[in-house]
């Protein structure tokens, strides 16, 4: 039985908007339409669906997804592929975790240092304002400042 956009929207957690989106990009199939021209979904779409959903709350890249999706689509497949790109998603987490322990460590040492008063003696601005004065003097950048 087919179901509507926002039938699909409610039963998977995806927003309208990110549907029609995963249908530009090609994740989604374009699906059948009714008289009307109201985009019709199967129960397969749906499943489709979540699995996009939860691949995207697990920080999957939408590359990797694509990847993901093509193999699920060749069940007799091995499945090496999906664990070298489980592994590479798992080794980036693992990296973006420490280089946010290093982040964490370095702000607690500020907000420790400052003494409270006024801004001019301030040690979170001061340190803000001369990289040199950072513990680590060469934390890693997070991804927000490298774009």
């Amino acid at each position: 039985m087919a179901i509507t956009i926002g039938q699909a929207a409610r039963e998977t957690g995806c927003k309208v908007q990110t549907i029609r989106y995963y249908e530009q990009i090609g994740l989604l199939p374009r699906p059948d339409r009714s008289e009307g021209n109201q985009r019709r979904y199967e129960r397969g779409d749906v499943d489709r669906l979540n699995f996009i959903r939860h691949a995207r709350d697990l920080g999957f890249s939408i590359e990797a997804i694509r990847e993901l999706l093509a193999m699920a689509d060749r069940p007799d497949m091995p499945c090496h592929e999906a664990d070298a790109i489980a592994q590479r998603h798992l080794e980036d987490v693992q990296t973006r975790i420490a280089r946010m322990q290093l982040l964490k460590a370095e702000l607690e040492r500020m907000l420790a240092q400052c003494a409270g008063g006024s801004v001019s003696d301030c040690r979170v601005i001061e340190v803000l304002s001369d990289h040199g004065k950072c513990m680590s003097g060469s934390h890693p950048k997070t991804e927000r400042t490298l774009q």
